[in-house]
């Protein structure tokens, strides 16, 4: 039996090793942010991170992630403030919104890795994620205003820093 952490919390996974995490955290935990969209990894809407990086939730058997940190849309941010989700309110990027906590989870994961990417960057980063409805404008305009938002925090952050 698999132990799983996940957004922060220790949960034993009662089932086979094969399983998808998908089914883990869907199924048995009830974190249903995280959704099913094809079943084999090239649609994004299961991304979650694991150990920081963007993963395919549908593709990889929970054996394999057994002692990773694993996060949900659910545990990105507590409140819903994560710069990414503040930007996606702020361009009203869902229209229909299924993708979206994948799309979310993919644009952090870039984002953490490169706070300031170009437009290009983030189309390139983003590759891999479908919108049915195509908002793709406004995920690329919301991805380069939650890079602001981190950009601009760890500029207080760093004044605040040199001041004390």
């Amino acid at each position: 039996m698999p132990n799983l952490t996940i957004n922060g919390q220790s949960y034993f996974a009662d089932a086979p090793p094969d399983t998808p995490l998908l089914w883990v955290i869907r199924e048995d935990l009830r974190l249903t942010g995280t959704k099913y969209g094809c079943g084999i990894g090239l649609c994004g809407s299961c991304t979650v991170h694991i150990d920081g990086q963007a993963v395919r939730s549908c593709s990889i058997p929970v054996s394999a992630v057994e002692g990773s940190m694993i996060t949900t849309i659910e545990g990105l941010n507590p409140v819903n403030a994560h710069p990414v989700q503040q930007a996606w309110i702020e361009h009203q990027v869902p229209q229909c919104g299924y993708c979206q906590s994948g799309q979310i989870m993919q644009a952090a994961a870039l984002l953490s890795k490169n706070p300031n990417p170009t437009e290009q960057q983030i189309v390139d980063g983003m590759t891999g994620n479908l919108c049915r409805c195509a908002t793709y404008s406004r995920i690329v305009g919301a991805v380069k205003r939650a890079g602001e938002i981190m950009n601009r925090a760890a500029e207080t952050t760093n004044e605040g820093a040199s001041h004390a």
